[in-house]
Parts: structure tokens; C-alpha cells; sequence
């Protein structure tokens, strides 16, 4: 893009596309074509068209005009629809249910229909119409010198709703994997200046939006379109599994998912993360299914958000900001909203710069909630001090749950935590141990605040030995940084247990790489955790192979079903050897 300055009374406009090698009077001409006004009910002139003609044969290059409803020309750009078209979040009006209000009048220097990247340019646009005028020189020179050339024949294009394609002498349907669109036969240019154009569009609009509320069963949730990115260190496997995983994650913040994208690729694009290809087919069916979300299954960067954002024109967040947003729905009590807080003011502060238009739309679905929420439009520096004051009352919380631990040590109470990868089933295990009425749901991180409750388990000849087991958040695979520093006084409750209890869903087709995840978010934890008892649930939902596996690859472990009651006493028998193991002087 090149803007262009003169000295006189007409405005300085912007000419978009690729300006190199053009004169300044040749500039000049197209900067005049802003002063045009075109009827609002054709979709163009003779003479409007003729004068594009001129010229494009005269730079010898294709130039487009985009032209509102009222017929004033506000956009002007040297080369093919895809190459001057208007990003989504500077259309007037964008949406799967209407029609941008803009019509494209674009110069063609062959004689052809319209192509599949200028179609499907139009559909990303949501154009009101397409029309491309062929043209050929005249053969004779401009009054002070250039060739001038005429329109030859002419084609007008125009989406089409899905329930009304059809195919007539006068013009074909050609479908695109994403898209219909109507593409009329070669026309002259007086039969297309004499176009009934604002009927033409007002009954497609019309069509569009009786779709678009036939689509529209619960528009309380986000509707969200996924995106993978696979690269040479995820196996097909893996990479398949955090897709899943993402769209249980979208579900439990309250989306649904419409459509996945996958793209394999040795390293994300620094802009885009996915190539230009893949970023224009996500934006042609988050406008053909009506998509406001876009997910990614990895962190991105402020650029990476800005850029997508400006070419497919809907909100982009990245996995980790989907988790955010489930704690900030799930926290109940104040440590748990203060600890939600922090993590999303954390995760936010170094991704203020460049955000655009993320910048001001909190409150507006997944990803933009918040307990205690504060707007991402107050400065840095406020933001800040809010962060400090943060981390200043989880100290104190900390402390607080630190001095209750001594006591239960005083005591002589062992602790166990629970621990295990999210919906494995720790929650429903404790309220089945200890009869709490903890929350339990089939949902990823449905506990978040410590619970703590007390069981009496066999000691040494049966007798009984009373130990207390703390629920605690569940782990999921590459846990994010911020949530691992916000919820430092929750996993405390983990590293300062006496042992562990690993509960596994062993029901869960990728349950050994849960297994991995969460041995190695324990691994960085800064104090080594007691030893560890591991816990195969759900083992009424799996077959005789898994258990086999599990048997051979886990001999020490205890199988149960906490739902149904199986194998608690096994249980409660092995809980008590782990504490007498961990306590016992060493």
C-alpha cells in the first residue's frame, strides 16, 4: 500500500496494491476515480467502465473499485480482487447472515471468466456483486500519448444462498469446497449497466439471513472453528489427541464446535502461524458457517493474533486463554478468583501491545471473562500495581494454608493429595472416600479449590490410622506458566503432602500420555513430592487389552472404579502402607 500526495484541492486518497513503476499522472487518474458516483441500482456505468478500461490498458495492470450501496467509490487498487481486497474488520458490514454492501468493479486484461481466487476474494468479502470487464486495446493513442482500450465482454458475479443454487442459459453455479456463487455468461457491457442490481441483492440478503437464523439454535454459545498445527515433534497420534483434548476444552468453556483445521507444517508461520492458504479457507467458512471464535491448539503471539484477526475479521485466542477462561467460570471462593485473576492479568500484560481490536472486548465470550475482571485498556503500569496486589494476598494465602498444614502435622496427621490429569475422576473418588459433597461433573477442570477431608485407613494389624486427603486441581498437558506461578499456594498442597495419590482415567484412549504429563509437571514442581500410590479408575469402561497393558506396565498399581465403588477398600488397605511408608523415620 502507497499513499500518494499532491498539492490541490483534490483529497488526498489512498491508491492500495502495487504502485511500482507508475507516473504520477498515471496515480493521479486513479486517485480521481474517488470522485466518482455510480447509480445505486446498476451495477455500473458505460462510461464508468470505459473510463477503468482506459486505465488499465494504459499501467497494464487489472485495477478494482469498490463501490458502497449510496454508489461512492471508497476503495481503489491496482491488481486482481485478491490482491486489493478489504480486510474483513474494515468492512462496513461483515456476517454470514448480509452482504458487505460493496460491490467490486474489476478490469480483467484476458479474455476469461473471473477466477477462483477472485471468487473466492468476492465470498471473503461477502461482495455484493463481482463484476470483471475484459478489455483489449483500441489501437489507436490517447490525446498526449498511452494506449486506450474498451471493454470487451463482461461478467457478473454473485454468492449464492445454499438453498437456491441454481443453473439457467444465462448463468452456471461453480462451488468452491466453501462457497456457491452464481457467474453469468459473457455479457455486454450495456446489458450489464442495465442490471436490476439492488433487487439482485436485497433478495439475496434476504435468503442469507433466513439461513443464518436457521443456524442459530443457541446463541449463547460461541460458535468456534479449531486449529492444529502439526510439526515434526508431535506424532500423528499426539497430535490428533490435543486436538480432542481442545475441543473438550472449548465445550467446557461453553463453545461449540463446528469445524477442525489441521496443517502440518516444520515450524508455525511467525505471522500467521498457518500459511496464507490455510488462514483464507478459515476465514471463508468462519463467514459460511457463521464461526465468532477461532481456537488455536498452541500460544501465539500479539502479532500472530493482530494479523489473523485482520484477515479473517472474528476473534482468534490460543488454547491457553480457552483455559483461562474455564477457571475464571469454575472459581467459587476468593482464593480461587484472585488466583483466576492473576494468572489472566499475567498471561495479558506482555500481550497489551498489538492486541487491536481484543483490546476492548472482554466480557464478549470465551476468553474475555474474568472474576474481578479488569479491562485490558487501563495502562500497563495500572495493571501492574493490580498484578502486585495479587501476588501479595496469594502470599498471605499461602501462609494461611501453610500454618494449617503445621497444625495438622503437630497433630501428627499424615496429608495425602490427590493429584492426576483433569476429569480423571479425583473429585468423585473423594466424595466416594470420605462422603464430601465435593462438585464433581464429566467436565476438564471442574475442581479448582483445594478440598481437604479426613479418612480413617488400616495401619499396622488392621488397626485404624486417620490421614486427610486434599483434592486439588487437575493437570492438563503443558500446563501454562502463569496458571503453574497463580496457583502456587494450590499445588503447595501437593508438594507439602506426605504422599501422593495419582488417579488415572484408565478409560481415556491417551491415558499413558496423561500419565506422562502429569509426572512431569511434577518433576518441575521446586520441592520433590512424597512418594506416590497410582490410582487406575474407570476400570468398569475398559476392556481385558487395556487392563493387560496397564497390569504390565503398572504392577504396583490399584484399580478401581470411584463411580461405582470398586476397589476402595483395596484402596483405603494401600493408603495406609503409603503413609506408614512416608512418615516413618528415615
Amino acid at each position: 500500500m502507497q499513499k500518494t500526495k499532491y498539492w490541490s484541492k483534490v483529497p488526498i486518497e489512498t491508491i492500495y496494491g502495487n504502485l511500482q513503476g507508475l507516473k504520477s499522472s498515471q496515480i493521479k487518474q486513479l486517485q480521481r476515480l474517488y470522485q466518482q458516483r455510480l447509480p445505486g441500482d446498476r451495477p455500473t456505468t458505460p462510461e464508468f467502465a470505459q473510463r477503468l478500461a482506459a486505465i488499465s490498458t494504459e499501467i497494464n495492470q487489472p485495477v478494482c473499485t469498490y463501490v458502497n450501496r449510496r454508489g461512492q467509490v471508497i476503495r481503489v487498487g491496482v491488481g486482481t480482487p485478491r490482491q486489493t481486497q478489504i480486510p474483513p474488520l474494515e468492512l462496513p458490514r461483515y456476517g454470514a447472515e448480509r452482504l458487505s454492501g460493496i460491490r467490486c468493479i474489476a478490469t480483467q486484461l484476458k479474455s476469461e471468466p473471473p477466477s477462483e481466487a477472485a471468487l473466492t476474494a468476492m465470498a471473503l468479502q461477502r461482495l455484493d456483486v463481482l463484476a470483471v470487464l475484459n478489455i483489449t486495446g483500441s489501437g489507436f493513442q490517447r490525446r498526449g500519448g498511452g494506449a486506450t482500450g474498451y471493454v470487451k465482454e463482461t461478467y457478473l458475479a454473485h454468492l449464492v444462498p445454499s438453498s437456491e443454487e441454481t443453473e439457467t442459459d444465462t448463468q452456471q453455479t461453480r462451488t468452491s469446497p466453501l462457497a456457491s456463487w452464481n457467474v453469468s455468461q459473457p455479457l455486454s457491457l450495456d446489458v450489464l449497466s442495465n442490471q436490476d442490481f439492488l433487487d439482485l441483492v436485497e433478495g439475496l440478503e434476504a435468503e442469507f439471513q433466513r439461513e443464518y437464523v436457521a443456524t442459530q439454535v443457541d446463541s449463547d454459545r460461541d460458535r468456534v472453528l479449531i486449529v492444529g498445527v502439526q510439526t515434526d515433534t508431535l506424532t500423528p497420534q499426539a497430535f490428533q489427541d490435543t486436538l480432542d483434548e481442545l475441543a473438550r476444552l472449548v465445550d467446557t468453556a461453553g463453545g461449540e464446535v463446528l469445524q477442525t483445521f489441521r496443517q502440518k507444517r516444520s515450524r508455525p508461520h511467525p505471522q500467521t502461524a498457518v500459511g496464507e492458504g490455510k488462514v483464507q479457507e478459515i476465514a471463508l467458512t468462519a463467514q459460511t458457517l457463521g464461526a465468532n471464535l477461532i481456537v488455536f491448539d498452541r500460544d501465539l503471539s500479539p502479532a500472530q493474533v493482530r494479523n489473523l484477526e485482520t484477515q479473517i475479521g472474528i476473534r482468534v485466542v490460543d488454547r491457553t486463554e480457552v483455559i483461562l477462561d474455564i477457571f475464571a467460570q469454575r472459581a467459587r471462593t476468593r482464593a480461587g478468583k484472585l488466583q483466576v485473576e492473576l494468572a489472566q492479568l499475567e498471561y495479558m500484560l506482555p500481550r497489551l501491545t498489538g492486541r487491536g481490536q481484543a483490546m476492548s472486548r472482554l466480557g464478549g465470550g470465551i476468553g474475555t471473562r474474568g472474576p474481578g475482571e479488569t479491562k485490558l485498556e487501563t495502562e500497563r503500569r495500572a495493571i501492574a500495581r493490580r498484578i502486585a496486589r495479587l501476588q501479595e494476598e496469594v502470599n498471605q494465602l499461602q501462609a494461611h494454608r501453610s500454618r494449617l498444614r503445621q497444625q495438622r502435622q503437630h497433630r501428627e496427621v499424615p496429608s495425602v493429595a490427590i493429584v492426576g490429569y483433569t476429569n480423571a475422576g479425583k473429585s468423585t473418588l473423594l466424595n466416594a472416600l470420605t462422603n464430601a459433597e465435593v462438585y464433581t461433573a464429566d467436565q476438564l477442570f471442574a475442581t479448582l479449590d483445594p478440598t481437604t477431608r479426613r479418612l480413617v485407613v488400616p495401619d499396622v494389624g488392621g488397626k485404624p490410622q486417620a490421614i486427610v486427603l486434599t483434592d486439588t486441581v487437575g493437570f492438563i498437558h503443558e500446563l501454562p506458566a502463569s496458571l503453574m506461578d497463580a496457583f502456587r499456594a494450590t499445588l503447595e498442597e501437593v508438594t507439602e503432602a506426605d504422599a501422593l495419590l495419582h488417579v488415572v482415567d484408565l478409560s481415556h484412549p491417551a491415558w499413558q500420555s496423561q500419565i506422562r504429563s502429569v509426572m512431569s509437571i511434577l518433576s518441575e514442581m521446586p520441592i520433590t513430592p512424597g512418594p506416590m500410590l497410582i490410582a487406575l479408575n474407570k476400570v468398569d469402561r475398559v476392556d481385558s487389552d487395556t487392563l493387560a497393558v496397564a497390569q504390565e506396565e503398572f504392577p504396583q498399581a490399584v484399580y478401581i472404579s470411584a463411580s461405582d465403588r470398586l476397589g476402595l477398600e483395596t484402596l483405603r488397605q494401600r493408603l495406609g502402607q503409603l503413609v506408614r511408608y512416608a512418615v516413618a523415620p528415615s
